[in-house]
């Protein structure tokens, strides 16, 4: 599992720097609300009948990542899901006994590099090649925009998750 490390954003930056910069703060706490649990406590479920775990989370954002840079963004179609398939839509959430977190974070650590040099090679204003499931095509600052979004809802599922877990607490 990776060591996360927070980095605190200028208070003054570029457009491009400080949306980068907040998704890597995201990504961060994502990895922070993970370190130091083993994979039983990684697939500890939330709260019944909730059956929603930090490596679910985990192996959810490595598919998020994946589909927003490799699929949409550049229109890559061999990037197909990694955790979830059209008849199990939510198998990402879902986890067993066989699912372990070395498999998730290294799949999303993989799909996080890929979605930095994906990023790297458009400006704010380039439209993706690939469309949402409603025909539009979206540009890369709506991207990273909706990114930090994602990675933000999904936080505050992690806040509690782990909480539960072990009582640890924090931003």
């Amino acid at each position: 599992m990776i060591t996360p490390e927070r980095i605190e954003q200028p208070t003054i930056a570029g457009e491009r720097i400080a949306l980068e910069g907040f998704l890597d703060y995201q990504r961060a706490t994502l990895a922070m609300k993970c370190a130091g649990l083993d994979d039983k406590s990684l697939r500890e479920a939330s709260v019944p009948p909730s059956g929603l775990t930090l490596l679910g989370l985990v192996r959810h954002m490595a598919d998020v990542e994946r589909h927003w840079f490799r699929r949409i963004l550049t229109g890559e179609t061999s990037a197909t899901p990694i955790f979830y398939s059209d008849e199990d839509l939510d198998g990402d959430f879902r986890t067993s006994e066989q699912d372990t977190a070395e498999e998730a974070f290294t799949a999303w650590q993989a799909e996080v590099a890929a979605a930095r040099e994906a990023a790297g090679g458009h400006s704010l204003d380039d439209q993706s090649v690939g469309t949402r499931a409603n025909g539009d095509r979206v540009d890369l600052r709506w991207i990273l925009l909706h990114m930090i979004e994602e990675y933000a809802r999904h936080n505050g599922h992690a806040d509690l998750i782990r909480e539960r877990i072990d009582g640890v607490t924090g931003d």
